[in-house]
């Protein structure tokens, strides 16, 4: 009995202790492994990264807080709200409205396009009478006609001035003329100049390019203000688009083309015509020195901003925001965006879109 009590005492030692050596390794085990997940803080920060870019809409990481506290536009209503217009526009609604929507996502713009008619202008404000927008972008003033229809319809309309551009004068890159005046710019569109010669270039006829009467402001503005509200002559060539014209004009030797400055101004293809009022000072719509074709497109042509700006370049105009004045959302939605064009960001980047701050 003896020997088997001595051999159980044995056995059960042999169990104790081998249970102990067990027991402290795994505890050994499982205190290094927290150990080595405390002691690893750029794996912890780069799993909270992960987080916060994986999920931008969480409400408990920084991104959306910055984003909206930045958005300090006041009377700015909530909301989606229709807006359309203008085609002259079309660089502010992709990189300036842009800007508006990330900082104050509340605020969502929808570009509406005209159903049966081509988008522009007038049909921008067509569609603002009609309820179908709530505020417009234009290239022109407001039509007493149109305000006359808008008043009928139980309100009136207002145009709030947010931008500078320029009309500028697009031809092939060999004619060789200083400039041209806005009397012989009119004679060319209402034919009665008819060849580069009687403008002191060679013996070539001249080949008007316009958008139609339709497109929209640029094309009312250069009737009203350039043709002294003259018809187009015979010889015009309608085209559909800006960069139609100016394909047309680098193939023509004796084109030319009329359109909003910072369509014209950079391009490679074509040049752009210094102009010149009553006075007859030649100011060019670019930056002087110029940049000569073989430098384009590394570098490009600038706008002569300070011409624009202070009226010595003979053909410029406003941009403007239309309103309605209803005292609804329409009309707050409207003026919040065209005084957020106004502030000295909203200006900024007016000019990085290619216009002329207006402030």
């Amino acid at each position: 009995m003896s020997q088997k009590n001595e051999t159980l005492s044995l056995f059960l030692a042999v169990v104790i202790t081998i249970s102990l050596m067990f027991g402290g390794l795994w505890f050994l085990m499982e205190r290094w492994a927290k150990l080595t997940v405390v002691n690893q803080p750029e794996n912890n920060n780069l799993r909270n990264s992960n987080t916060v870019t994986n999920q931008p809409g969480n409400s408990n990481t920084i991104p959306p807080i910055a984003v909206n506290s930045k958005c300090e536009v006041p009377n700015l209503p909530q909301g989606t709200y229709n807006y359309g217009g203008s085609t002259t526009w079309a660089p502010i609604r992709k990189d300036v409205d842009s800007q508006l929507q990330n900082l104050c996502p509340q605020f969502s713009l929808r570009y509406i396009q005209p159903i049966n008619e081509k988008p522009g202008s007038g049909t921008g404000i067509k569609m603002l009478i009609a309820n179908q927008l709530a505020f417009s972008q234009s290239s022109r003033s407001i039509k007493a006609e149109e305000n006359t229809e808008a008043q009928q319809k139980g309100f009136s309309l207002k145009e709030i001035p947010v931008a500078i551009d320029g009309i500028a004068i697009a031809v092939n890159q060999n004619l060789n003329i200083p400039g041209l005046t806005v009397s012989q710019i009119k004679e060319i569109y209402t034919g009665k100049i008819t060849n580069w010669q009687q403008l002191g270039g060679r013996n070539l006829l001249i080949t008007p390019y316009s958008r139609s009467k339709e497109a929209g402001g640029t094309v009312d503005f250069f009737i009203e203000n350039v043709l002294n509200k003259e018809n187009f002559g015979a010889k015009v060539n309608y085209i559909n688009t800006t960069t139609e014209a100016l394909r047309k004009v680098a193939a023509n030797p004796g084109g030319i083309y009329y359109g909003s400055a910072p369509e014209i101004v950079p391009q490679c293809m074509i040049k752009s015509l210094p102009i010149a009022g009553s006075n007859n000072k030649f100011v060019p719509p670019y930056q002087q020195p110029s940049v000569s074709p073989s430098e384009c497109p590394n570098k490009r042509n600038h706008l002569n901003s300070q011409g624009f700006r202070s009226g010595e370049y003979a053909i410029t105009r406003n941009l403007f925001v239309i309103v309605k004045q209803n005292n609804q959302t329409d009309q707050q939605a409207g003026e919040a965006y065209a005084n957020w064009l106004l502030t000295s960001q909203g200006q900024e980047l007016i000019e990085k879109a290619g216009f002329v701050k207006i402030k």
